[in-house]
């Protein structure tokens, strides 16, 4: 394995060759549609040359949205984007639909290798059955509304002692001893999210409205059964994720309960508020990890060589290319991802770190996702890239558990350590009934498109209420909770994309459970599953791993009793 990954050479656009207008790209396409196939073996070679115009376009793409979300205040990278969005994307997909029907309606299809090929056709099957070319405009538009999330977000700041801080750097203060700044901070975020409500509340619905109409043109009855379909989720239904918010509130709202009245016993406090779940008791320092991004990532490289060197080469090396952007700053978009790139392979990270004990976390999850665009750059063809989010998220969940042993490069006594330890196993857990709320509020959201604003509201507090524990107490808070849902991104940008999370952190638990008994083994199938990428099913993509593809109550119930030992020896 080497992380010295190379851009893909080019057989068939020229080297030199950008993505501009539609004018220049089109004849490529045209080549596509009309090339003449007449063996097996040209059919291969017209895959290849399929796959080499689709990573370049992806990796264009991507570039324009990276630019864009380090710098939300240059509307020229804005506008190159929603170029992109509006006058290239529209043109290209009813030649994608052309080249899909095309591979599909050719004789010799049934010729290739059925186990190499095999989720890749199943892919292709789906994408024809929901192509409409009345979407097309329509898909155009989401793509630039959707981004108007992270303009808005991305302004948002508040005042602490004089300074001016992103929300992403003021959420350092709830692990600042002291209750009154903490207190103080909370309503300064709550309040300057709320100036905005109104402004995300319209573009919410202005989303709903577009992807409901989205969803009726290609003929199902909602969205959530159109996007389940786009999604590609062919291993489990809408009745697997109610069964998975069930479990989520049997077997693991007690261990959230029980952790905040650790958290409130650990303060000394007769009423745990919100602004209390990150703090320290008195005299305790809150963990610092770290002081700017450059040393994060140095930091991350160091734990990574110790716990396998190949996951360390895979950071120099984009650390060689520039493909971090770490630090939180003013204009830039809330969040953090990895962003791969088909072409050139070597992925880009952005998050938005402030020194904080979260950050490592995010830090070595967008590693995780990094590892997975590595091991799975070498694959024939870009599609056979394309692995679904639930392994993605599992690529990348349990580094956060892998890396914990070498959090010692972070912290320099063994009682941070551990207390980072703790952080990460609590988070492990209190995460499943958010990803349960935010995921049964989408299935409402979309079942009922033409909800009022009140209605919204009303909803998404009795979902909130459903998942959360009587330990915090909200009195007086109420509006602030109403609008809690704002603040997740993914329901703005990436509709549905939540409750992979939930799956992936089962088989990362899962993994984790492996590697305390035999490490090597463990990152062995780590490793073989995410080579992997999107080759094989779901199901076959958790066995290569050595997982079982289950969300049963019980199989939840087996993970969950795991962790809590972890977290009691830790105690």
């Amino acid at each position: 394995m080497t992380a010295d990954i190379q851009k893909l050479k080019r057989h068939f656009l020229p080297e030199d060759f950008t993505v501009t207008t539609w004018e220049t790209l089109e004849p490529y396409f045209k080549n596509l549609a009309e090339r003449a196939i007449n063996s097996k073996a040209d059919l291969e070679h017209w895959l290849k040359d399929v796959s080499e115009v689709e990573a370049v376009v992806s990796e264009d793409a991507c570039w324009r949205q990276i630019k864009m979300t380090c710098d939300t205040t240059d509307k020229s990278l804005e506008e190159a984007f929603t170029y992109f969005c509006m006058e290239i994307q529209p043109k290209l997909q009813p030649y994608a639909d052309l080249l899909n029907r095309k591979l599909i309606d050719s004789p010799f299809v049934k010729e290739l290798d059925e186990e190499k090929y095999f989720t890749y056709l199943r892919s292709v099957k789906k994408s024809i059955e929901l192509f409409r070319e009345a979407n097309i405009p329509l898909q155009a538009e989401l793509s630039v509304l959707q981004q108007q999330y992270g303009a808005i977000a991305g302004k948002m700041t508040v005042e602490v002692n004089g300074q001016e801080y992103t929300l992403q750097q003021a959420a350092k203060f709830f692990e600042n001893p002291d209750r009154k700044l903490r207190e103080e901070v909370y309503f300064k975020i709550q309040n300057r999210r709320l100036e905005d409500k109104d402004a995300l509340n319209n573009l919410y619905s202005e989303l709903i409205e577009k992807r409901t109409k989205v969803a009726q043109n290609a003929g199902f009855s909602n969205y959530r059964d159109y996007k389940f379909v786009e999604l590609g989720r062919f291993d489990y239904t809408k009745e697997d994720c109610f069964q998975f918010h069930d479990a989520v509130k049997q077997n693991v709202l007690p261990l959230v309960e029980k952790i905040n009245l650790y958290k409130k016993e650990k303060l000394g406090l007769d009423v745990l508020k919100p602004w209390d779940t990150e703090a320290e008791p008195e005299g305790v320092k809150p963990l610092h990890p770290f002081e700017k991004g450059d040393e994060l990532l140095q930091k991350s490289e160091q734990c990574f060589e110790q716990l396998n060197p190949f996951f360390a080469d895979c950071l120099r090396k984009m650390q060689e290319l520039h493909h971090f952007d770490l630090d939180s700053r003013k204009g830039k978009a809330p969040g953090g991802y990895n962003c791969p790139l088909a072409e050139s392979g070597a992925p880009f990270i952005f998050m938005n770190a402030a020194g904080q004990m979260s950050d490592v976390t995010t830090m070595v999850h967008e590693g995780g996702h990094a590892i997975h665009s590595f091991l799975a750059h070498p694959l024939e063809l870009s599609a056979f890239k394309e692995y679904p989010m639930e392994i993605a998220e599992v690529a990348s969940m349990s580094m956060e558990l892998f890396t914990m042993n070498y959090w010692n490069v972070f912290f320099d006594n063994e009682e941070e350590l551990k207390r980072a330890k703790i952080h990460q196993l609590e988070r492990v857990i209190t995460i499943f009934p958010w990803i349960a709320t935010i995921d049964k509020f989408q299935h409402w959201v979309y079942e009922n498109p033409a909800h009022t604003l009140d209605e919204r509201k009303e909803n998404w507090l009795r979902i909130l209420n459903e998942f959360s524990t009587e330990t915090i107490d909200f009195t007086g808070l109420e509006e602030y909770r109403a609008y809690g849902w704002q603040r997740q991104l993914h329901l703005f940008e990436v509709p549905f994309y939540y409750i992979e999370y939930g799956i992936a952190q089962l088989g990362a638990i899962g993994l984790w459970m492996q590697y305390q008994q035999n490490p090597q083994q463990a990152l062995q199938n780590y490793i073989n599953a995410l080579s992997l990428g999107g080759t094989k099913t779901l199901p076959e993509l958790f066995n290569a791993a050595g997982l079982k593809f289950d969300f049963s109550p019980t199989h939840i119930k087996t993970l969950m009793d795991f962790v809590n030992k972890e977290m009691e020896k830790l105690m």
